[in-house]
């Protein structure tokens, strides 16, 4: 995918800040289609197969953290960059949680603006193109009854399915493929999230907490996804 021809859904409730992101994205010769409300917008992702989601928080109708909820429940890929007036780090934690892959606050600027836009399509280009070179050879993943399948986004165990998020997903691939190694934190912020810049490691903690709640046979005395103390954490086989 050339990011100069993506597709762009911006979900956003200000006409003023809509009609500017708009304005400026097709003027980079993006093609966008915008909504003003959460239902629209999430009807519209349903038909337009975009590249990219610049998504609001705070919506009439359906609010943005509802309108990602749904998005991810369907295994969908696309990349979402949050918008919102909310600065405070619990909110920037919750969406990231969820499975944003980024997060802006307003005010900002369009230099920044753009520039998140690009990289993030730039991710997703080289994945779609080339899938994740260091984690590509990891297909699937057996611990204990419990099988993932990382093309398919699927996990069992037994006759029953798993709900694993994107996110959860990436992460356990990402300490999958190099078992019995210590990866850090930081390591996994900037493999799994895609950028250094981050509100706090806590979120890597909250997410291997619910890894092992969904994988392990006994989460408060895991086997497989251990700590490191000092480090970050290890998948032990």
């Amino acid at each position: 995918m050339d990011d100069s021809i993506a597709k762009l859904l911006v979900i956003e409730d200000e006409e003023a800040v809509r009609t500017g992101i708009t304005e400026i994205l097709m003027a980079e010769k993006y093609e966008v289609v915008a909504c003003e409300d959460g239902v629209c917008g999430l009807e519209k992702f349903k038909t337009e197969n975009a590249d990219l989601v610049i998504l609001d928080v705070m919506m009439p109708k359906m609010d943005g953290f509802e309108v990602l909820r749904q998005i991810r429940a369907v295994k969908s890929m696309t990349p979402v960059l949050m918008l919102t007036a909310k600065a405070a780090e619990v909110d920037k934690v919750v969406g990231l949680e969820i499975g944003a892959d980024d997060y802006l606050t307003k005010p900002f600027s369009m230099r920044e603006f753009l520039a998140r836009v690009k990289a993030l399509l730039r991710r997703s280009a080289v994945k779609a193109a080339n899938g994740d070179a260091q984690l590509a050879e990891l297909a699937t993943l057996t611990i204990g009854s419990v099988v993932i399948d990382f093309k398919s986004y699927r996990a069992h165990k037994g006759e029953m399915e798993i709900d694993l998020s994107a996110k959860e997903y990436d992460l356990l691939k990402c300490l999958a493929s190099r078992p019995d190694i210590p990866v850090s934190r930081n390591q996994l912020l900037d493999e799994v999230w895609g950028y250094n810049s981050y509100p706090t490691t806590r979120t890597v903690d909250n997410f291997i907490a619910r890894l092992r709640r969904k994988v392990e046979d006994e989460p408060e005395n895991p086997r497989h996804i251990l700590t490191v103390h000092g480090v970050g954490y290890k998948f032990v086989q």
